[in-house]
């Protein structure tokens, strides 16, 4: 067997381990799995990491089990949260996990020809038919309170002002409960996740040791933040989704785009498939002439490629190019089909001819006057990639594209296509 592990360490993906998690990797194939959070009908790029484990996994000649947790899903997981979780009801459920089990099969093989093909399991299958007196009779008098309150995910909530509910206490136990039945009917051996989940996932490798006497394995991914010391995945916009429909390729594409150089350089090792040498390559390119971006466009097109495939990375391409300035056509140029098909742009509609103030609240780009006047003054604001410096400047008929359309750029990645209610 490969080195799984030697792999992942050089990219930057190993925190904590088990011992002898190595060493069981390479003496056969080993079943690990996942576990993904259905908090909503979507993966979003936070969730890339565990799904990249799990394509490495079966890379290397393992057999990698996705659990989606319609059962855990109902309660939430305390980890490291201020606050407990609104619930879920079991029709939301139903319907993010399917949406979840979509996402998943884009991304690892399940031919079940294959000897490690992948598998999704969902843990509402085995608890459904558990009561609560069997569960606190069978699985939880192998785990103590003092065990679970160790733990540092429960400590901090204890200390804050909330406390932490029983049912938010029972998670790691029933966390540890899908290990100890995944290795008990599916020989699954090693459990992965995110550096929050270290606790939790112990708690399995313990249960399993307590109740059955068997040998089973972990190891976690550091937690990503950006260099800046903000929230990875966050955007002005919220969360950036792995669905088409809630994040565009365009702007999928270019959040990884607009990377810093430092986080680029560890983003490329962690989130794309690229080998050592290549990687090592780039980056010092990248370090000779830092202006090319060559790091984070290698780093941006691999990752949409990967999420939105071929067409999905062509459809964000052109929509840059269309964008921001193509050298081989001026806006002028574009036809009115381009202009309408610009993927991942915002459209809104204004009534005609009016001072620039007046067209910008009007189509909701600004909630107020003194908001348009702010970022004008400040430079941040392009009509039909002409910045606009002058607060009374008046939009004429001549200056709609087509009679119909402005091109509003916003900031440096906002753009608008506004249209007319009345043909020029």
């Amino acid at each position: 067997m490969k080195n799984l592990i030697a792999e992942l360490q050089w990219r930057g993906m190993i925190q904590d381990i088990t011992p002898g998690t190595e060493e069981q990797l390479l003496k056969e194939m080993t079943s690990g799995y996942v576990g993904f959070d259905p908090t909503a009908d979507s993966l979003h790029i936070g969730s890339l990491i565990p799904i990249i484990l799990l394509v490495h996994l079966q890379k290397f000649g393992h057999k990698p089990i996705a659990l989606v947790g319609g059962a855990t899903g109902m309660v939430g997981d305390p980890s490291f949260k201020s606050e407990e979780r609104n619930m879920l009801s079991e029709e939301t459920l139903a319907i993010n996990i399917k949406g979840i089990q979509k996402q998943l099969e884009k991304f690892l093989d399940f031919n079940s020809s294959l000897q490690n093909s992948a598998e999704i399991v969902n843990n509402y299958d085995w608890f459904k038919n558990i009561s609560f007196l069997d569960f606190i009779r069978d699985t939880g008098k192998h785990i103590t309170v003092n065990y679970m309150m160790s733990k540092d995910s429960v400590k901090k909530r204890l200390e804050g002002n909330n406390g932490m509910s029983f049912t938010e206490f029972s998670y790691q136990l029933i966390q540890g409960y899908d290990f100890f039945w995944l290795n008990k009917n599916k020989n699954v051996k090693l459990q992965m996740g995110g550096s929050d989940q270290w606790g939790n996932i112990v708690t399995g490798t313990e249960l399993i040791r307590r109740k059955s006497g068997s040998s089973a394995f972990a190891f976690t991914c550091p937690l990503l933040k950006k260099a800046d010391g903000g929230k990875f995945g966050k955007t002005e916009k919220g969360n950036v989704w792995l669905d088409a429909e809630k994040t565009s390729p365009y702007h999928f594409y270019q959040f990884w785009v607009n990377a810093s150089d430092e986080d680029a350089e560890s983003w490329i090792k962690i989130f794309t498939f690229l080998g050592k040498a290549e990687i090592e390559t780039l980056i010092t390119e990248q370090k000779n002439d830092a202006s090319k971006r060559i790091l984070q466009k290698k780093l941006a097109a691999e990752v949409t490629k990967f999420v939105h495939g071929e067409a999905g990375l062509k459809q964000a391409l052109d929509t840059t190019e269309q964008l921001f300035q193509s050298q081989n056509k001026s806006v002028e140029e574009l036809t009115i089909e381009e202009l309408e098909n610009i993927e991942g742009i915002v459209k809104c509609m204004v009534t005609g001819e009016a001072d620039i103030i007046t067209i910008l609240v009007e189509g909701g780009i600004f909630t107020s006057k003194g908001e348009a006047r702010k970022m004008i003054l400040n430079g941040g604001l392009s009509v039909n990639r002409k910045k606009i410096s002058d607060v009374n400047a008046i939009i004429t008929r001549s200056e709609f594209l087509h009679g119909k359309y402005l091109l509003v750029q916003k900031g440096k990645k906002n753009f608008y296509l506004m249209e007319t209610s009345n043909s020029l």
